[in-house]
């Protein structure tokens, strides 16, 4: 389909994916396997001024909004999904001063971002995935400083950010509701990173322990005021979400491209696989759902521009859609190349590995179909009120 983009967006498109084909696609077999941070990729991003894409031009970005990032997004998950993490986690770690961060704040790290330095967005801890409501790091406020202690865990960027955005407990006593939002520096004294994890896919981007000892973090540095951490945070991924929506669009097309290829060009019993039924199919299945879940994440992501509302309830919708979309036609595109398909050389199981994660991070599916019908339910609750 031809959606209606303005030349801007065309040409962050066309430059994402210029990048994709040009820069990612040689090295993206290298990464997986060496399972290398993608430093020399996120250079040329950056010097391609996509960081810039979601950064307001006030702050020395292109002020493009979560549509275009997510244009960006797509394209270079095609490309490779674990290289373009770095970007997409970048966004995450940045929406949190976006959204709530002071003006002293944003001119302070808004520009650094939109240059190229990258972020990171640390909530999860060993015991506290799905379950926010149980998060136990630290911070006490004593005189200008908040002192940060505990563990993050599974953070995309770990260890490789340059700003770590920080949700941590300021009044146990409250729980969740006492939690606040911090931005931290690599290089605070008491920073540390653990373990980098060995991950089933996406493969090029870090995942890492983040440990906060007693880490003084300027009180300055607070996002909004105490107590606010869980409004953030549920900001936060609501504006995100359509990105990993758009990361597993980006997947689903490249496992596609490769099967339309891979069936025009195999042969068996004397004529292209694609010529049988059976397989022609499974790609119009692929087709189908593949649109759907781009043209549900393009609508998401410009509502969240135009800033129409509560948008949880779609944003979730975007994700949770999108990315069983991904798995289903990277499993699908397996099957297309049959046994070529589950060996190395060829791309397709990388992408059924990469897809998986799209289900899980930034709210598994199932907890995303909770959200879905507490708003459901919500939305009935007015609708019988005569809100």
């Amino acid at each position: 389909m031809l959606y209606p983009l303005t030349e801007e967006e065309k040409m962050i498109k066309e430059i994402a994916r210029r990048i994709a084909r040009e820069k990612i696609l040689p090295v993206r077999a290298k990464y997986d396997e060496t399972e290398e941070f993608p430093w020399e990729i996120v250079k040329i991003m950056a010097d391609a001024d996509l960081f810039r894409v979601f950064i307001p031009v006030e702050y020395e970005g292109l002020g493009m909004g979560v549509f275009a990032m997510c244009l960006a997004v797509e394209e270079l998950s095609w490309g490779c999904a674990g290289i373009a993490l770095s970007y997409a986690g970048t966004a995450l770690g940045t929406f949190p001063i976006l959204l709530f961060g002071n003006e002293e704040q944003k001119r302070k790290y808004l520009p650094q971002i939109a240059s190229g330095k990258i972020a990171a967005f640390c909530i999860t801890e060993p015991q506290a995935g799905s379950d926010v409501l149980s998060i136990k790091t630290r911070a006490e406020k004593e005189g200008d400083y908040y002192i940060l202690n505990g563990l993050k865990q599974f953070i995309t960027n770990g260890g490789e950010a340059d700003f770590y955005t920080v949700i941590a407990l300021t009044d146990p006593k409250k729980g969740i509701r006492g939690a606040s939002a911090f931005i931290v520096e690599k290089g605070m004294e008491g920073l540390k990173f653990g373990k980098k994890e060995k991950k089933l896919g996406i493969r090029a981007s870090a995942t890492r322990e983040v440990i906060f000892e007693n880490v003084k973090v300027p009180k300055e540095n607070l996002i909004g005021k105490e107590g606010m951490g869980l409004l953030i945070a549920m900001k936060t991924f609501d504006h995100a979400r359509p990105g990993v929506a758009a990361q597993a669009v980006g997947i689903a097309q490249a496992a596609f491209d490769a099967a339309v290829e891979y069936a025009i060009e195999r042969k068996q019993f004397g004529q292209p696989i694609f010529s049988f039924q059976a397989i022609q199919h499974m790609l119009a299945d692929m087709a189908i759902k593949i649109e759907a879940a781009r043209a549900l994440t393009y609508s998401v992501a410009r509502a969240i521009d135009r800033k129409e509302g509560d948008f949880s309830k779609e944003s979730s919708m975007a994700k949770c859609f999108a990315s069983d979309v991904a798995m289903e036609v990277t499993i699908n595109a397996i099957q297309v190349f049959g046994g070529y398909g589950y060996m190395r050389d060829y791309p397709v199981e990388k992408m059924m590995r990469d897809a998986k994660i799209t289900q899980i991070y930034e709210g598994t599916n199932q907890i995303l179909r909770n959200i879905i019908s507490s708003n459901i339910l919500k939305e009935k609750r007015k609708v019988a009120q005569g809100i």
